[in-house]
């Protein structure tokens, strides 16, 4: 006698469910709609929405397989701009005439790691990027040269300029309860020679639990922030003594860092001293990267320095709870301009100099000075890293890198390439 997997039966009743309530919801669409492109999008990612609900009661019935899959060759991944995996090829053209899917203004600058999964921030830095955030399976043994992408966790939930939706991702982080936490400026088109920069929506930190594919926090950080805010980093924090989660932002036009208890739903800005701005330009980058005394334990804190700041500096988390900056510690004077790239988690910072291809490493227990500076990884000329990150799976660092002064100097042909490679011996 055939026996049904009870969870495969629960998970296919709410699809069921779901299917119904989009039929309706697309007849009510097909009414109101009156430009047949937009109509044919509209109806189109409805179904992409409901295929997406199947998936993910497939995934409910089957459970996570991707802590089984391997690490593959180690040849690391490559990709041109965005190739999405769309449901159709017709979603596809239609964006694409609509002028919301435009592959040469994609790049990816932030990315994370979860099992085989690479989660990737594209910011809406020009026109024509269909989703903000995207996922596609990293190091598996059957894994193409070119990557192919999924929005995550869907693409009708990205639609810009639509309220209630992630508008613009410039950040990702990922905390060890394995949350995808999202900063969404909701300010879109900063580099768009054609355009000014749009606000679309408000500024919120997006956290979604990737085991379920839920939304599990959404934090509004309009009464934390001005109308000359420049949100640019994000790190999440757990209190080792009572497990308490913390956010926190960097404000680089209010020279501040927002300091937000998701449990408590509150929040400050914290200003920071004037030395921190000191050598910065207007629009400058405001850098912060979570350091701990030991990986995975310890007092914890934050290295806060402007990109073309003179210094650097740290601050302790347990006074930016308090809503204070307390007492900050002058690390010393930068060699050069800084990029910030990441952590391992510990108390190693990755970064690289201004223009630099070259990724070095520094442990925040040294004295901050060129001799405790160690190179890491070298980018192919064109390229430079905007991110490292934790393959904690597999306890490995890796680089995401691509050309993006090509980006930057609008001189890119049919998309920018990416790739992500491992740095070797960095734990």
């Amino acid at each position: 006698m055939m026996r049904f997997d009870p969870r495969t039966t629960t998970a296919l009743t709410r699809f069921h469910r779901r299917l119904r309530w989009n039929l309706n919801k697309m007849s009510v669409i097909v009414m109101i709609s009156v430009n047949p492109s937009t109509l044919m999008v509209t109806v189109l990612l409805a179904l992409h929405q409901m295929t997406t609900f199947t998936c993910n009661a497939q995934r409910q019935s089957s459970g996570r397989s991707r802590r089984k899959a391997t690490f593959g060759s180690g040849k690391g991944l490559t990709w041109t701009g965005a190739q999405y995996r769309f449901e159709c090829d017709t979603v596809d053209a239609l964006l694409r005439d609509d002028g919301r899917y435009v592959p040469r203004n994609n790049i990816a600058l932030r990315a994370q790691i979860c099992g085989n999964d690479l989660y990737l921030a594209y910011p809406r830095l020009r026109s024509g990027v269909p989703a903000t955030v995207a996922t596609t399976c990293l190091f598996t043994d059957d894994v193409c040269d070119e990557a192919v992408l999924t929005p995550y966790p869907c693409l009708s939930i990205q639609e810009q300029g639509k309220s209630g939706e992630v508008q613009n991702a410039v950040d990702l982080y990922l905390d060890t309860q394995e949350v995808l936490w999202v900063l969404d400026t909701g300010i879109v088109q900063t580099m768009d020679n054609d355009a000014e920069p749009l606000r679309t929506g408000p500024p919120i930190v997006w956290a979604f639990d990737l085991n379920t594919r839920k939304l599990f926090k959404k934090i509004d950080l309009t009464c934390l922030t001005t109308p000359m805010s420049r949100l640019q980093s994000l790190v999440v924090d757990y209190d080792e003594t009572n497990g308490k989660c913390y956010v926190y932002v960097s404000d680089a036009a209010n020279r501040a860092v927002i300091a937000y208890d998701v449990v408590e739903s509150k929040g400050s800005r914290v200003v920071l001293p004037k030395a921190i701005a000191a050598g910065c330009t207007k629009r400058d980058v405001l850098y912060v990267a979570l350091v701990r005394a030991e990986c995975g334990g310890g007092a914890a804190a934050l290295i806060v320095t402007y990109l073309s700041g003179v210094r650097a500096f740290t601050v302790r988390t347990e006074y930016l709870r308090r809503g204070s900056a307390g007492k900050v510690t002058d690390l010393g004077v930068k060699p050069d301009r800084m990029v910030i790239l990441g952590t391992d988690g510990g108390t190693k910072v990755f970064f690289r100099y201004d223009a630099s291809p070259d990724v070095q490493s520094w442990d925040a227990t040294r004295p901050f000075a060129v001799e405790n500076f160690s190179p890491v990884y070298r980018s192919d000329p064109c390229f430079l890293a905007t991110q490292v990150m934790i393959d904690r799976d597999r306890n490995r660092l890796l680089v995401l890198e691509s050309n993006f002064p090509d980006f930057a100097q609008n001189t890119v042909g049919c998309g920018i390439v990416h790739n992500v490679r491992m740095l070797e011996g960095c734990f």
